[in-house]
């Protein structure tokens, strides 16, 4: 029974994997309904996230961006030497959150942020695998009230990268109703 009972779980989560694999996001829409948003949140951690969220601020997707889980080390000027962005789009329209360490607090920042400025709508912008826990996580703190349109960064992960993160969003979902 117990044998039955154990490979049961694991082809679940072997289906569940596969799925999880083949569904990263991409990047999210550029025009309609969900193309213009009240914010853009940049979760760090990965290559590409911060020239995404800042190309949708420049294109005029949303009025301001938060950058979430910012070294506190990090200075306006580093964001116009490391990538580019011009100093007064700095000064009118970026955050630097620099309160988080993890997916989990990059969604209680997040939330702080939202609820400060009042926004009804987001733009979640990180890594394709790492969209479905960051967005779990955020859509957990915010509640239904605020849309959070998910924009992927396109990247190659190996399979322990997807096999980790699957791993770790099937932790949350079971571990977040019980409090944890």
């Amino acid at each position: 029974m117990m044998v039955r009972l154990g490979a049961l779980v694991l082809l679940v989560w072997a289906l569940g994997f596969v799925w999880f694999a083949v569904a990263l996001p991409g990047p999210g829409p550029e025009s309609g309904p969900n193309g213009q948003t009240d914010g853009i949140v940049v979760v760090t951690g990965g290559p590409g996230r911060i020239p995404r969220g800042t190309a949708l601020l420049q294109a005029g997707h949303a009025r301001r961006m938060l950058i979430s889980g910012v070294d506190r080390r990090v200075r306006p000027r580093d964001l116009t030497a490391e990538y580019g962005v011009p100093r007064r789009l700095i000064a009118c329209c970026i955050d630097l959150g620099d309160e988080s360490v993890d997916t989990r607090s990059n969604a209680d920042e997040t939330a702080a942020w939202v609820g400060r400025h009042r926004y009804r709508s987001i733009r979640l912008v990180t890594t394709d695998w790492h969209m479905a826990r960051a967005r779990f996580e955020l859509v957990r703190v915010l509640g239904r009230d605020v849309t959070v349109v998910p924009d992927g960064v396109r990247s190659e992960p190996g399979f322990l990268v997807l096999m980790t993160e699957y791993t770790k969003y099937l932790l949350r979902r079971i571990s977040a109703p019980l409090g944890y």
